[in-house]
């Protein structure tokens, strides 16, 4: 795996937003460019605030210019930077997705907040391809703002949330741009709906169960499969389980999640059978810089959500694009990390919120997300094996959102600039994020509202669980046993893991006493989330929840 994008913090991002709107930048102090002769060297030319170069067009003449095809694109990113007055480099740097032969990859950093990476076979042609990306995201983003002197006082009064709409709000997002233009995207979605629809065909009495839909899609060079799906909207109103089989939470996403594991432990038994014919269907391969597994070249993951996650992702657009307008206390409400307790979600900062009174209490979808874009969605047990696995695009199917700025801000913004304070392999995968059709159904009726399914590429039926009551319903097309354990149980999980440590030949994990134990070893994988849970505090998101410590406490 590749390490990700670092960047700006997040206040640094909120000052940037409001810059074109408020007057020059602030300047930003660029690292040092590198000395060595290394081919990944940064090859830097800035701008900034004292720049002696004096603009020649207006912002909007030159973007009219450039769409007009008059303007190359990277002579109009040094020219933005010299008439708006941002700091710029095009620096060079690693390629990404495992691509074969020699390619250059160079990305364009704009007050210190990296763009999406070009690669090319030629470093000119490198360069040509940074610069697009770059304004695809930069250039709707000064559609319609204003470039003449500020107006703004250097201290603007407190105004309510919703006091009047922002002149950005007129403009396209960047989420709509990509719902008309990306055929891959549809594509993932086309493939998800068909599986959902597969699934609903065949067990329609729970067509109830898909209103809200999550799906990790495994993209090959020659199609689009669905490895994992999960539905669901709700925490477990049970207390703590003392044997690891009680789901304590069960939303879409969480459920997907899970089930995408249950698809790894299954590859990674193929990948150890003795049989041959076995090892090839595997999609791991023995990693060339490490004694762990990787995902084979030219597979990439893809997360499709048909709803907003629940969390700081519904952050309002009036917070981002005026963040000098509102109070620091709803600020910090919105973006702040936030916990589901029994289907609401609070933020960590609420009044509201008494987690004394509730039995179990999870960190929202949101959340979690952030957490595995850095950690990777392998979890803890199975980084014994595999290098972290992160997801490339995130998908959200939701027809009634145009705005996916809050999702980007949460997942990616919030830890930018962690990667370089974790340990080898670990690091913030910035996904891209785009809206695409919804593909769900529409719930039926009240009576299957808590009612949750999974299912994992190889099931032969989905199963069905009880979000409050954690456990697998008496009618489930699936079931393990009298006892409705779920499948995707901790309890389920260390089965499979010890069968797969067993295949390994690793002694060492075969040993492990208890399900914590087992967690714990994986030192790296620890290392890397305590380094982001502290993260996330010294940003002043607050606390990551610390889960029951009787929930893990238990063994085979």
């Amino acid at each position: 795996m590749y390490r990700g994008i670092r960047g700006a913090s997040f206040s640094q991002v909120l000052v940037r937003n409001t810059t074109l709107a408020l007057g020059p930048s602030p300047a930003y102090d660029p690292p040092p460019a590198s000395t060595g002769t290394s081919e990944h060297a940064e090859r830097k030319r800035t701008f900034g605030p004292g720049s002696t170069d004096k603009p020649k067009f207006l912002p909007s003449m030159l973007i009219d210019k450039y769409n007009n095809g008059e303007i190359h694109p990277v002579t109009m990113v040094y020219q933005l930077a010299q008439n708006l007055q941002f700091n710029l480099e095009m620096k060079e740097t690693v390629t990404t997705g495992n691509l074969p032969g020699l390619y250059f990859a160079f990305c364009v950093v704009i007050d210190g907040v990296q763009y999406k990476t070009g690669m090319g076979i030629t470093k000119k042609e490198a360069r040509l391809k940074a610069a697009t990306l770059a304004l695809e995201d930069l250039l709707p983003t000064l559609g319609s703002q204003t470039f003449g002197p500020p107006e703004t006082p250097d201290v603007p009064p407190l105004l309510p949330i919703k006091e009047e709409p922002s002149t950005c709000s007129m403009q396209p997002s960047r989420a709509i741009y990509e719902r008309k233009t990306s055929t891959t995207n549809l594509q993932v979605a086309h493939a998800v709906k068909n599986q959902l629809t597969k699934l609903m065909n065949n067990h329609p009495e729970f067509a109830g169960c898909a209103s809200t839909t999550a799906a990790f899609i495994v993209q090959t060079s020659s199609s689009y499969e669905v490895v994992a799906l999960g539905t669901g909207d709700f925490s477990t109103r049970e207390s703590p389980s003392a044997n690891g089989r009680l789901l304590h939470d069960s939303h879409a996403v969480v459920m997907a999640r899970r089930s995408l594991m249950r698809f790894l432990y299954r590859h990674l038994l193929l990948f150890f059978n003795e049989n041959a014919n076995l090892n090839e269907k595997s999609i791991f391969q023995q990693s060339s810089s490490s004694d762990l597994l990787s995902l084979k070249s030219g597979i990439t993951l893809y997360l499709y959500v048909n709803q907003l996650p629940k969390g700081a992702a519904h952050i309002p657009s009036k917070l981002r694009l005026n963040p000098l307008s509102i109070s620091a206390w709803h600020a910090n409400n919105e973006i702040s990390l936030h916990v589901s307790v029994e289907g609401k979600v609070f933020s960590v900062f609420s009044p509201a919120l008494d987690q004394s009174a509730a039995k179990v209490v999870s960190m929202s979808t949101t959340d979690k997300i952030t957490q595995w874009q850095v950690l990777g969605y392998q979890g803890a047990l199975l980084s014994h094996f595999m290098e972290p696995i992160y997801v490339q695009s995130i998908l959200i199917g939701d027809a009634g959102s145009q705005e996916i700025r809050g999702m980007e801000i949460s997942v990616s913004e919030r830890v930018e600039g962690i990667t370089s304070q974790l340990p080898m392999f670990y690091c913030m995968m910035r996904p891209h994020i785009s809206l695409v059709p919804s593909v769900a159904t529409t719930c039926t009726g009240s009576s299957q509202l808590t009612y949750c399914l999974n299912w994992s590429e190889g099931d032969s039926s989905p199963e069905v669980v009880d979000g409050l009551e954690g456990k697998t319903i008496e009618e489930s097309p699936f079931k393990t046993g009298s006892a409705l354990a779920s499948r995707l149980c901790k309890a389920a999980m260390l089965h499979r893991f010890k069968l797969v440590a067993k295949d390994a030949q690793r002694q060492d994990l075969l040993a492990t006493s208890s399900y914590r134990e087992a967690k714990r070893m994986a030192k790296p994988y620890q290392e890397a989330k305590s380094m982001l849970r502290a993260y996330l505090l010294r940003q002043g998101f607050g606390s990551w929840l610390d889960k029951f410590a009787v929930s893990d406490n238990f063994s085979m």
